[in-house]
């Protein structure tokens, strides 16, 4: 049965990927005439990249579409790439001097980049439509060395409004739903795959062609402090940290705690496709109570010996899931301590990348974010999304670090800082029943670094969600208040 859901979810994300290259190869005939009907904007990001590479240079274009940026830096040694064969192809009639490959940005792995490293990598207006961003920048280290710059440009959300009604009104060019990043979301995935920003800053204030006006605004205005935060386009130059050595990463072992009540329709998901990372994984799940068959459906894998290093803990008469994690990160044996809901909301096999954050050392306590992605369906409901982006806000103030998605389920932390957060949990006293803020709290208080990994947030396939979003968000005030008479009140 596990076997055959893991087969499931790998369709899925596979039929997905096919979706979006059948909708890339359907508007690739349009390319052409949606850029020269916003030819302003497209110059204006022509100018912008020219001004970083030099002409003459060996230069990688990934999400290359019909290869016209590319061909305007006139590089010796040119290779644009795209996920659409049907741009792909159109870039090799319009650009016949260069080379165009059909490859995916998330992974590189064409031939035609076997071995090769480039002196500048270009990514524009493409990381918005990347499925895993994560993943895309872990795979551009691939094509890099010590020398090479990479320059990013993308769309400021704040425009996306704008751009979706434009996009109605027939004015702009039709794209899917576009991720959510703001320059501290690039910045941070960067240096979560080991590259340091060299330069940022921000352009396009006005991406129409208005004569004499349009050149005034865009040169001056565009880069003025507080005017800068609303131009249209972002861009980043970096490199590999370090001088590009390798990634360094310690060997730990890994305990997965599974809160779950009610999740029978889950668990054959969550043993197969809960990954083996560093020195092996053990999975404990915590029950809460369930009525629907969840234990026994737990016990049936550990009479089988489905896989080893296997637990159950039943949750007794202890309540709520802050309750739960504590049980099963007191059975935890592994060095590193990760925690995954059993709703499946959050993919299994999204925890090597929180495994590689710790391991490689980029942060100490490791925050799923959720809001970083486009979401499947009805997966966060819109005044939850609101709320907890409201409560991001405060406790980033509050906390004096980055917080984008508190309440995301997805935590990992060493089991060493675990205890030192619990050892001191008198000072916050016993007031978190979803277990989230007293690990969030903890660990700003015990002065661990925090990192936020994003992630793509999944509809739910079976069960309910246990989220009463008024009286969970009456708590979720009091926490808010508690953390500010805690961190600000106390010095």
């Amino acid at each position: 049965m596990g076997a055959i859901e893991k087969s499931n979810f790998d369709l899925r994300e596979r039929a997905q990927r096919e979706e979006r290259i059948a909708l890339y190869d359907r508007l690739a005939p349009d390319r052409e005439r949606w850029q020269k009907r916003n030819r302003a904007y497209y110059r204006n990001i022509e100018r912008l990249v020219r001004f970083v590479v030099p002409e003459g240079a060996s230069v990688l274009e990934i999400g290359c579409g019909i290869g016209d940026l590319l061909a305007s830096l006139k590089p010796a040694d040119g290779l644009g790439i795209d996920l659409s064969p049907r741009l792909v192809e159109l870039a090799r009639q319009r650009h016949p001097e260069l080379a165009f490959a059909v490859a995916d940005a998330e992974t590189l792995d064409a031939a035609e980049l076997a071995g090769r490293t480039f002196d500048y990598v270009v990514l524009s207006d493409t990381v918005g439509a990347l499925g895993d961003v994560w993943a895309a920048f872990r795979a551009l280290r691939s094509v890099c060395h010590s020398g090479t710059r990479i320059v990013i440009t993308y769309y400021n959300f704040l425009w996306e409004g704008v751009l979706g009604m434009g996009q109605k009104l027939g004015l702009k060019m039709p794209i899917p739903p576009q991720n959510w990043l703001g320059m501290e979301d690039m910045v941070n995935l960067l240096e979560l795959n080991h590259f340091e920003v060299i330069r940022k800053g921000t352009a396009q204030l006005l991406p129409l062609h208005v004569p004499l006006l349009d050149r005034l605004v865009n040169r001056y205005l565009a880069t003025m402090p507080g005017i800068r935060h609303l131009a249209l386009t972002q861009f980043l130059v970096c490199r590999l940290a370090a001088g590009g050595g390798p990634v360094r990463a310690r060997d730990y072992s890994c305990s997965v705690v599974v809160p779950c009540k009610n999740e029978r329709g889950n668990i054959d998901d969550i043993v197969a496709r809960t990954p083996e990372m560093g020195k092996g994984t053990e999975i404990i799940f915590v029950d809460g109570n369930s009525t629907d068959g969840t234990v026994e459906a737990i016990q049936s894998h550990l009479e089988a010996g489905t896989r080893p290093r296997m637990k159950l803990i039943h949750q007794g008469e202890g309540r709520g899931k802050g309750d739960a994690v504590r049980k099963g990160f007191a059975a935890a044996t592994g060095d590193v301590l990760f925690i995954l809901d059993a709703d499946l909301t959050v993919a299994p096999e999204e925890l090597p990348k929180f495994y590689a954050a710790i391991a490689e050392g980029r942060g100490e306590f490791i925050n799923g974010s959720r809001l970083a992605y486009p979401m499947e369906g009805q997966a966060m409901r819109f005044l939850n999304m609101i709320g907890n982006k409201a409560f991001s806000i405060a406790l980033s103030g509050i906390l004096e670090q980055r917080l984008k998605d508190t309440l995301c389920g997805t935590k990992v932390l060493f089991r060493k800082d675990y205890q030192r957060i619990a050892g001191a949990r008198t000072f916050f006293g016993d007031f978190d029943p979803f277990g989230d803020f007293d690990l969030i709290f903890g660990a700003a208080k015990q002065n661990l670094r925090i990192v936020e990994l994003p992630i793509r947030y999944r509809a739910r396939t079976y069960g309910e969600t246990k989220i009463s979003r008024w009286r969970n968000g009456a708590t979720l005030l009091r926490m808010t208040a508690l953390a500010y008479r805690k961190f600000k009140r106390a010095y």
